[in-house]
């Protein structure tokens, strides 16, 4: 599907066209549920949201908020953005049931996403999901784009042009904040575990 097509659909759906919002959906939902298998390949959990699940909560959340995109790259911001949100509410609801057990430091080592949520680490890692986002939470308090490169990047899947475009800023910005912010959660990661130890 071309830009010009999606941004038409997403200036369409933003005015009110409900079937404009189905169609693109339609188009672009083999690209989100390739973001949601990985976020699903990172982290273990009740399978009850399963990658099509994930897919279903993301567009649900889009399609309630009533967001007004300007193109391809800014929608994937804003599903990046809602894929964490859903991402984290979930997290959130397990992590009040279990009530702090187990918690471990996320590996941000070598400025690869994969890493943040390793699947093959044996601690449960809605916990290590959990302290990610209670993480990002202080990140964006102190540093918002960083933490908005970081939606775009670990939690949409975007490639650092497609992040330097949905957030106006230059590719070497994106990178700079990428380092800056992967260096900061793994500390803010590593000093929580440490006091829980």
């Amino acid at each position: 599907m071309t830009d010009e097509l999606i941004t038409d659909l997403l200036h369409r759906w933003a005015d009110g066209d409900l079937p404009a919002g189905e169609r693109l959906y339609a188009r672009v939902y083999d690209e989100l549920r390739a973001v949601a298998r990985k976020q699903r390949q990172r982290w273990h959990g009740d399978d009850t949201l399963e990658t099509t699940a994930l897919v279903h909560e993301v567009y649900l959340r889009l399609s309630g908020s009533g967001f007004a995109a300007k193109d391809r790259a800014h929608f994937y911001a804003i599903t990046a953005r809602a894929t964490r949100q859903v991402l984290s509410n979930y997290a959130r609801r397990y992590h009040t049931k279990k009530r702090g057990v187990g918690d471990v430091a996320i590996s941000l080592e070598h400025a690869d996403p994969r890493l943040i949520l390793q699947a093959d680490q044996p601690h449960n890692t809605l916990d290590r999901l959990w302290d990610l986002e209670c993480a990002m939470q202080q990140l964006h308090e102190l540093h918002p784009r960083p933490c908005q490169v970081v939606e775009c990047r670990y939690f949409g899947g975007l490639s650092i042009p497609d992040t330097a475009i949905a957030l106006g800023i230059s590719e070497a910005t994106v990178k700079r904040d990428w380092s800056l912010a992967q260096a900061w959660l793994y500390r803010a990661l590593h000093h929580h575990a440490a006091d829980n130890v």
